[in-house]
């Protein structure tokens, strides 16, 4: 179960508001060209929304951003995050995806056609799009305009649930009001830094040099690892990098990149080595101008700290970070390797790098979906270029008999995409869960460790997230 972060209990009386449509119907053509039923989507008032929320025969879907989903009020609700069971299905999504997948894809995230659906947002517009998109595809829609009252009242506080560490993932408004002088929900700082993170000295950082969050600086992923394994460096060395940039353990430190995977890996890497703020622009530089966000070309140089403030690693317990060690304790405490890796590299078709010999997978391992490649994580990520809902890709984990019970150690070639989903355990506060650094790389490299080839598993397990 995602731990949740618990809200503190006040008593007072709840409001009544609204009154239902009446409901017309007519047919239209669905995605693959059956006619459908489209269904006049109604509103729903306060009492009859309170009333839905235990009937088995009604389903509630969130179309707020991320930020408001895990966890932030945004200044708007009292309490913040989302209602116990509810589906998240952004207003950002429609339009984003393909006609022809549009049916499969919003049935794929659990929404059922036999069901009524109950849609709620603090922004009337938003939630017309998604109601309207919803009942061409023959659903039985209701809205819910009053989301923000029903938020506010102190009796309803039990059934809205926040991640425990929902403010790791920040929106780019959260952090135009950061770089405003303006102190954004969760920030008790005076001390904050935005990097791009990519490979390269600043001069070869291309992704930074065409051009960047204004204000930010560029971060090299070699300050934190190192070949042949790519495994962390040592906490001195990078102790000593963070203080060339600025970063203390008391440093609020923002980090996106153009790469899906490389600002996730140094979260990683600054998490292990003491900073205790560290915070993913969702949607990294696309969500930024979306939002209209500056940005500029000039290069950014930080002033360098002298001390960090405390012991590093302040935490080990995150990491797994070799091969041997790995294995051992795979088989001593029953920890299952869980592989963030393309089909293709875990049924050994390929290595996934030119760089890594040996194609296959740890005996034993699961596979844990990632991206059509070794250079994406598709699966991932929503069709609006944001991270996908935990609890979705926690739903494909039960799938393949990773149960949120399991110890697990999450893994990949070389320590860069498995840095999300290890964000999103910490995000949610899903206990028992590693990050296995050497990665396949050096599991590969140890000919005395046993290695599965998987080429008898021809079917990709369906990662429901097909909106291309």
């Amino acid at each position: 179960m995602i731990n949740f972060k618990k809200l503190t209990p006040i008593l007072v009386a709840a409001g009544l508001v609204v009154t239902g449509c009446s409901t017309s119907s007519n047919t239209t053509n669905s995605n693959n060209n059956d006619k459908v039923e489209v269904k006049e989507v109604k509103t729903i008032n306060l009492t009859d929304f309170e009333n839905a929320i235990n009937k088995s025969d009604y389903q509630f879907v969130d179309t707020r951003s991320d930020d408001l989903f895990n966890g932030f009020t945004n200044g708007e609700v009292k309490y913040g995050g989302h209602l116990k069971n509810a589906i998240q299905y952004s207003s950002t999504f429609v339009g984003n995806v393909a006609k022809d997948k549009l049916k499969k894809y919003v049935s794929d995230k659990g929404i059922d056609i036999n069901k009524k659906v109950v849609l709620y947002d603090t922004n009337k517009e938003n939630l017309t799009k998604v109601a309207d998109e919803f009942s061409k595809l023959g659903y039985e829609v209701f809205k819910f305009e009053d989301y923000k009252e029903y938020a506010n009242n102190d009796n309803n506080k039990e059934n809205i649930v926040s991640y425990i560490h929902y403010n790791t993932l920040v929106s780019a408004e959260w952090v135009k009001k950061l770089t405003s002088g303006e102190k954004p929900e969760t920030y008790d700082n005076n001390n904050y830094k935005v990097f791009e993170v990519s490979w390269g000295e600043t001069d070869k950082a291309k992704a930074y040099n065409k051009e960047h969050i204004k204000g930010s600086y560029h971060f090299n992923t070699d300050w934190i690892e190192e070949g042949p394994v790519w495994n962390l460096q040592t906490a001195e060395k990078i102790k000593e990098n963070a203080l060339k940039q600025g970063i203390t353990s008391d440093t609020t430190v923002v980090l996106y990149s153009d790469d899906a995977s490389a600002a996730f890996r140094v979260n990683y890497a600054l998490k292990w080595l003491g900073v205790k703020d560290v915070r993913i622009l969702n949607g990294g530089l696309k969500s930024w101008k979306d939002a209209g966000g500056e940005t500029e070309t000039k290069v950014n140089t930080p002033t360098e700290e002298k001390e960090f403030g405390i012991d590093v690693p302040a935490n080990p317990e995150y990491t797994i970070a070799k091969a041997q060690e790995m294995a051992t304790r795979a088989k001593e405490e029953g920890i299952k390797l869980v592989s963030i890796r393309s089909w293709d590299e875990y049924t050994g078709k390929t290595s996934g790098y030119d760089y890594i010999e040996r194609a296959g997978e740890p005996q034993g391992a699961i596979y844990g979906f990632s991206g059509t490649s070794a250079s994406n994580m598709d699966d991932y990520y929503d069709p609006d270029g944001t991270l996908r809902n935990p609890q979705e890709i926690y739903n494909l984990w039960a799938l393949q008999e990773i149960s949120e019970d399991d110890k697990i150690a999450l893994y990949c070639g070389t320590g860069w995409r498995n840095g999300i989903p290890w964000f999103m355990t910490q995000l949610t506060g899903r206990a028992n869960t590693y990050f296995y650094d050497g990665g396949w790389n050096d599991w590969q490299m140890d000919s005395s460790l046993p290695v599965d080839i998987n080429k008898d598993k021809t079917t990709k397990p369906d990662a429901k997230n097909d909106y291309k």
